[in-house]
């Protein structure tokens, strides 16, 4: 079984979100984008939901941000890890 993960990173941070995240999110706060800030505001989640719930209304909010990105400088990034049965 494969899962799916989705978040939005910006084209100029050169740390990947899912195997550096500590300097992603270092590189993300200090040139003031708080990107984890802006999907947390607009996504519904709940610590209650499963996770496939909680990925999948990650995807959807990075999709709707991707789509609303006026500036450019956003871009939604995926990574898919296969899980053991």
């Amino acid at each position: 079984m494969e899962v799916t993960e989705t978040w939005l990173t910006t084209i100029d941070n050169p740390y990947d979100f899912f195997d550096d995240f500590d300097r992603w999110y270092s590189y993300d706060t200090s040139m003031g984008y708080n990107t984890c800030g802006l999907i947390d505001r607009v996504a519904n989640t709940s610590n209650e939901e499963s996770s496939y719930n909680y990925n999948k209304e990650i995807e959807r909010v990075c999709d709707k941000l991707a789509k609303w990105n006026l500036n450019g400088l956003y871009k939604k990034i995926t990574k898919t890890y296969k899980l053991e049965q």
